[in-house]
């Protein structure tokens, strides 16, 4: 110790702060967890709005499938159909990933979205075999052709879903989430698999008896598409809960907040990860290695402060402090 009281900096203080853990900090930290929060509401609403408009295309399409003759109508229901119980699930997982830090889960429940989206990929596999079947035992059962009205029903229906992918995609963009990012690429796989059925129906509407497959031909297409989205939504989801590296401009951006704060001279170690609808990271910072313990403690503090405050949609900091070389 120097005099005065003035202590200098060991090496290696981290400084790994939670609510309450200073004064005001606890303020500071309740309001990004209601932002979160507010990101969780807004995102479960509309993914609510998605569960509607699935339930009413599901009917739709069946009732035009059955009426119409058309496996790749029913297929498309079908897909509507799983569309439903994913987004109860992605409702259930944003929901939980909005909940505050707690004392069993200091980091939040972020992980509860990914988890959520896993579960809705490994749904989408077992529902393409069995509307793949489905299609193959239309091909060597006789039925009657499908009826031209069943068109303007695609229609109508890839629009509307067009529309409302792009809407979440933008929501899901805006606040981070992954739940909607899978919401928005299962609505876009829905109007694919509405195109493709509008297809294989116009030929066997127009090219007759000998094209009537073209029919089942366009479900089985349907089926590879929501494979791939299966595989796509896994994919994302996997990297998510084994923390995947954040896109390295999101890194600098941390950096270069971190860098503006008053006292710090250098950074090194920077580590970003996605935890629901927020980030978490761990930085080192470099600091003059004369100054107290207490100083450098402030200057952790203002690093925390910088990035809680800044619009990345960060709610845990933990700032590692190192004196200058």
């Amino acid at each position: 110790m120097t005099g005065g009281g003035r202590r200098s900096t060991p090496a290696g203080l981290a400084v790994g702060l939670r609510p309450g853990s200073n004064g005001g900090m606890s303020d500071e930290l309740a309001a990004h967890h209601a932002a979160t929060r507010e990101r969780a509401r807004v995102s479960a609403r509309l993914v609510l709005r998605g569960i509607v408009l699935n339930l009413g295309l599901a009917a739709v399409k069946f009732a035009g499938g059955i009426f119409g003759h058309t496996y790749a109508l029913i297929a498309d229901g079908t897909e509507s159909l799983l569309d439903v119980l994913a987004s109860l699930l992605a409702w259930v997982g944003v929901q939980v990933a909005g909940r505050p830090p707690d004392a069993n889960h200091p980091y939040g429940h972020g992980r509860a979205e990914p988890i959520a989206v896993l579960v809705i990929a490994g749904l989408t596999f077992p529902s393409a075999g069995w509307v793949a079947w489905s299609s193959i035992q239309g091909m060597l059962t006789p039925h009657p052709g499908p009826r031209w009205e069943t068109l303007a029903l695609l229609v109508a229906v890839v629009f509307i879903k067009t529309w409302f992918s792009w809407r979440v995609g933008v929501a899901g963009e805006k606040v981070g989430s992954t739940a909607l990012g899978a919401e928005a690429w299962r609505h876009a796989s829905d109007a694919l698999t509405s195109a493709a059925a509008f297809v294989g129906i116009a030929v066997a509407v127009f090219g007759g008896p000998k094209w009537r497959a073209a029919d089942s031909w366009a479900a089985l297409f349907a089926c590879a598409i929501m494979i791939l989205n299966g595989v796509l939504i896994l994919r994302r989801a996997l990297e998510e809960v084994m923390d995947a590296a954040v896109p390295t401009t999101l890194e600098n951006e941390v950096r270069a907040i971190a860098a503006q704060v008053g006292g710090v001279g250098a950074l090194d170690k920077c580590r970003v990860r996605k935890s629901g609808l927020s980030y978490l990271v761990d930085i080192q910072v470099r600091v003059d290695g004369d100054l107290s313990v207490r100083r450098g403690h402030e200057i952790a503090h203002a690093v925390r402060g910088a990035l809680l405050s800044s619009p990345m949609r960060v709610t845990d900091v933990s700032v590692h402090v190192e004196p200058m070389r």
